[in-house]
């Protein structure tokens, strides 16, 4: 800690990213990148978005690409909002929807950068335990509270929850915002994006960087009632107006038409998660039930770190958090079919 730090920071833990390697190759499996390259289409946009228009500042409401997002998910432009990936817009969201006099709720085990937002900006919070089964408790999340936030599908865990649960909050929680982060909604779930005209209080956080292959790019975008959208509008505002850049709106808006490719990805994955799930089960893995890019594993026999620690020394990357919680579980990324194949043969050395 420096002692010129402000007193508002020097007691925040920064949220801690995946190990991005640089100097030696792994089969890398833990940041939930898509394995394949963006669509064709996206990349010969940015080529053609690279030029003199550069030197002028890009379009501060992304027009183009919130007609694109609303056109596609039946909404009006108004109901949109993008930002420089979702993580900047849940962290508007925090700021614009949350009092500090309030707690704010969210599972005990979910995405960690939950409570960096809540210690980051000084607000209250409430951590709800998880069932034995990693599933969310739902009732526990419903009322007394100043806020909602809930990762469907949740990770690390992978699992999802339905509509009528989504309901169920919003029902519970009329005079609150409930954040619905949809991060992993494209390989499996159901998204809440169909409620946002029935609850004012519903906002839904998208992004590029997971079934459409551009987390490099750094795009997100939230949708909800045009009130929440105007708060995320004034937040941005207050701090930066230019946060996507004219390459990033380019790149995104190609990437949502191409609505080929985008199906091709997502369900590639899903079928390569599928075959790994079936393939580490049966050399006695525990695999939760994932609507995700990624699987939640642990083996009876062996720790996380253990195995974290052997897949490395066999140059393949997983995420373990050292967390009483989830100790003994490995967060894997779904890469290729051959990236899974080195995985799986790797862990049946090991166990």
């Amino acid at each position: 800690m420096n002692r010129f730090w402000s007193s508002r920071i020097q007691n925040v833990i920064p949220y801690t990213p995946g190990e991005q390697p640089r100097n030696q190759q792994f089969v890398k499996l833990n940041t939930n990148e898509c394995p394949y390259p963006p669509s064709p289409k996206a990349v010969e946009a940015l080529r053609e978005a690279v030029g003199g228009s550069l030197r002028l500042y890009p379009d501060p409401e992304c027009t183009d690409l919130r007609s694109v997002i609303a056109r596609r998910e039946g909404l009006d432009i108004k109901q949109v909002f993008c930002g420089n990936g979702s993580d900047e817009i849940l962290a508007f969201a925090f700021q614009a929807f949350f009092d500090t006099d309030r707690e704010v709720v969210f599972p005990k085990v979910t995405y960690s950068f939950y409570p960096v937002y809540t210690d980051f900006f000084g607000l209250k919070r409430r951590e709800v335990p998880m069932n034995p089964d990693f599933s969310v408790p739902i009732d526990l999340l419903c009322g007394n509270n100043g806020g909602v936030v809930l990762a469907n599908p949740n990770a690390p865990t992978g699992i999802a929850v339905g509509l009528d649960t989504v309901e169920k909050l919003l029902r519970a929680n009329p005079d609150v915002v409930v954040i619905v982060d949809e991060a992993y909604i494209d390989f499996g779930a159901d998204s809440a994006v169909k409620l946002i005209n029935r609850y004012p209080n519903l906002l839904v956080v998208q992004t590029t960087s997971k079934s459409r292959a551009l987390a490099g790019l750094r795009v997100g975008w939230a949708m909800g009632d045009a009130g929440l959208i105007d708060g995320l509008r004034c937040v941005r505002d207050s701090v930066n107006s230019y946060t996507v850049d004219r390459l990033a709106q380019a790149g995104a808006e190609a990437a949502i038409r191409d609505e080929h490719y985008f199906q091709f990805i997502r369900c590639q994955v899903m079928k390569t998660r599928e075959w790994t799930r079936s393939a580490l089960e049966g050399k006695g893995f525990t695999v939760l039930p994932s609507w995700t890019n990624f699987l939640f594993v642990s083996h009876p026999g062996r720790s996380g770190k253990e195995l974290l620690d052997g897949l490395r020394e066999r140059s393949v990357l997983v995420r373990w958090w050292d967390n009483p919680d989830i100790r003994d579980w490995l967060r894997v990324s779904i890469g290729t079919e051959e990236d899974m194949n080195v995985l799986v043969n790797a862990l049946a050395e090991l166990v």
